[in-house]
């Protein structure tokens, strides 16, 4: 996606409407249902008054506060989320690795549960209908089918991308916030009392108070009130900062009404009969009830499309900070930020349709939501206090990270009860990713730090005779290999002992190629070194964490303007179909790692190594991955040596 310009317009408004907002803008549809089912339907004035306080205030702190009046502040080159702010501050220590891998886990596992929750509780609006209840009744396996038809149609949609569909998400989000508003107010004037819950000694009170039987554990369901605000950051990108701090107000006290309507209306009405039931819906006239059911819907939708469009993106990022293995990646629609990665979206679809399943009622969902994310939270406030401490004052730059800490930590101990009660779910996800990125992590600073590196320079010579070396057949006119190491003209050993001392390989001009991930999201540059040659370039690509490595796409521009300069003579074919071509025909080598036994390692790095180079199997290839999947390849075998060789043990005899 082209980035949207940081000044407000009110197309981007709208943008962020429907992307942004998705998930916090539903919490209205299960976040009451879950306290008042957490409390064992026991309710009474002080309860709901302390909930709606507690709900107030952490909206307030939590989601306008942290992340939209300072995380948003944490952008690098305009875009947001916790590995983009990783970027920003891992100059900083090697050790803040760890913290990304935590947060950005633990945001891909929750997310899973974020469409099971949303849409499931949707569904179950369809209950206040009299016309579904007469035909379908109270059945909840019919609620759950129906989910799952949603849920399947949704994830098989990805792969067309969302510009279309992408269109209408502003102007729905947009009317569905107002339909927050409006019916929250019209319930909110049976009983204007209830705004004295703007005054945080409600909340406090409610969690030492007998009312609450959860006691400190109540912030649990309270937490699902701002899951949000995490993803509302990892969207910056699409929007901007400023359609955020414009449209964040309208949202807020859309939703804050909607929340105090709900309370208002459960104070004027005889509450003990709707203690299973949902108070957003049965607030709604019955006349308006099928559009509240309808517009619920659609919110659901759209808050899950935001989630799978954000795990995409998390996904991608990580991939090119080496954090997880490259999967193939697709861009089905007109924009670079509209990507599709086959394997996550199945992966997202199958443990979507299992939670739904297994747990049936988003009442059970409700109670195991939310405690990963609370995690990623704190690692991304642990994360802003070094991006802080370059950027502001030493007392803010404290005091704001504690600050927030330990209200998020708080908030963490108070939703370990989840763990039991579905919370197991998420949180083992969560380990099974931050295995597979440290595992994939650890297994790169290995082959990086140790592997051997040669200068080119010193084997210039015997490339000059091999290009004219009449003896042995021309491999290819451009013979490229993809480095890993580029420092001055120091390139990885082996690719040299492949063109060399490996089936020698003839070829007019040698491409030396490394592929260098930025800090900045869209970076798009090269560096050209031809040592004083015409048959050996060493290039260098700058390419932002967010931007595809088609190489081929890159050198055919990079090709052209060496001729253009002179730097490298034109390639003039004699038999082509296209008229007066320059340009000679390409080979791309890929050098396939495989570890040996020769080299001496500790055991626990060579298991490692092995689980690293057994997810690579069925990972997407190098050659998919620089987008040379329709270029000349050669894939060749080689060992990889790590440490020490290993001395041989045998004895001469006579």
């Amino acid at each position: 996606m082209k980035k949207i310009n940081k000044k407000w317009s009110t197309a981007g408004l709208l943008i962020a409407m429907g992307i942004v907002y998705g998930d916090i803008g539903t919490s209205p549809l299960y976040v009451m249902k879950g306290l008042i089912a957490g409390n064992h339907g026991e309710i009474n004035e002080n309860f709901l008054l302390g909930s709606v306080s507690l709900i107030f205030w952490t909206i307030t702190l939590l989601t306008t506060v942290k992340y939209v009046m300072i995380a948003l502040n944490a952008d690098n080159k305009g875009e947001g989320g916790i590995f983009s702010l990783y970027a920003l501050v891992r100059p900083m220590g090697k050790f803040l690795i760890i913290p990304a891998i935590i947060g950005g886990a633990a945001l891909l596992a929750d997310g899973v549960l974020t469409p099971a929750v949303t849409v499931t509780s949707a569904i179950e609006g369809l209950r206040t209908l009299p016309i579904f209840t007469e035909i379908f009744g109270y059945s909840q396996e019919v609620i759950v089918v129906i989910t799952l038809a949603i849920l399947l149609i949704l994830f098989s949609f990805q792969r067309f991308g969302t510009d279309t569909v992408g269109k209408l998400f502003g102007p729905i989000m947009f009317l569905w916030f107002t339909f927050l508003l409006v019916s929250g107010f019209a319930n909110l004037l049976q009983d204007l009392s209830v705004l004295r819950a703007l005054n945080p000694i409600y909340g406090i009170k409610l969690l030492f108070s007998p009312d609450n039987h959860l006691g400190l554990f109540i912030l649990g369901n309270v937490f699902l009130a701002t899951t949000g605000a995490e993803a509302l950051y990892s969207d910056l990108g699409h929007v901007g900062k400023s359609n955020i701090h414009l449209s964040w107000p309208y949202v807020k006290i859309s939703l804050i009404i909607n929340y105090f309507g709900q309370v208002a209306y459960l104070l004027s009405t005889d509450i003990h009969q709707f203690k299973e039931m949902n108070p957003f819906f049965h607030m709604i006239a019955n006349p308006l009830m099928p559009l509240a059911v309808l517009f619920a819907t659609l919110a659901a939708i759209i808050a899950s499309q935001a989630l799978i469009t954000g795990s995409f993106t998390l996904v991608s990022e990580a991939m090119r900070l080496k954090i997880l293995p490259r999967l193939h990646v697709l861009y089905p629609g007109k924009s670079r930020n509209q990507q599709y990665i086959p394997v996550v979206n199945f992966l997202l679809w199958v443990t979507t349709s299992i939670v739904v399943i297994v747990f049936q009622s988003s009442t059970k969902m409700e109670a195991a939501y939310g405690l990963s994310i609370t995690v990623t939270m704190l690692m991304t406030t642990f994360l802003l206090h070094y991006y802080l401490k370059t950027r502001a004052k030493a007392f803010f730059a404290i005091a704001v990270p504690i600050f927030f800490a330990g209200i998020e930590m708080i908030f963490l101990l108070s939703s370990l009860d989840k763990f039991v009660h579905g919370g197991y779910v998420a949180v083992l996800i969560a380990l099974a990713i931050i295995v597979i990125m440290y595992i994939w992590y650890k297994g790169s600073q290995i082959t990086d730090g140790l592997v051997e590196h040669l200068p080119v320079k010193d084997y210039l010579s015997q490339l000059d005779h091999l290009r004219n070396d009449h003896s042995l057949p021309i491999l290819q006119t451009n013979v490229v290999y993809l480095t890993k190491y580029m420092v001055d003209d120091e390139i990885d050993a082996p690719i040299l002992y492949s063109i060399l001392d490996r089936n020698p390989k003839r070829a007019h001009v040698y491409w030396f190629v490394n592929v260098s991930v930025t800090d900045e999201p869209f970076t798009k540059q090269y560096e050209i070194d031809t040592l004083g040659t015409d048959y050996v370039v060493l290039v260098k690509l700058h390419l932002g964490f967010r931007v595809s490595q088609s190489v081929n796409v890159y050198l055919r521009q990079i090709v052209s303007e060496l001729m253009a300069s002179g730097e490298i003579k034109k390639q003039v074919q004699t038999y082509s179909v296209s008229e007066n071509r320059e340009v000679g025909d390409f080979r791309f080598v890929m050098l396939n790692e495989e570890l040996s036994h020769a080299g001496e390692l500790s055991n626990w790095s060579r298991l490692i190594m092995q689980t690293k180079f057994a997810i690579r199997q069925i990972t997407v290839t190098p050659a998919r991955w620089f987008g040379l999947e329709f270029s000349e390849v050669l894939v060749e075998r080689t060992p990889l040596v790590i440490g020490e060789c290993r001395k041989p043990q045998l004895e001469r005899i006579d």
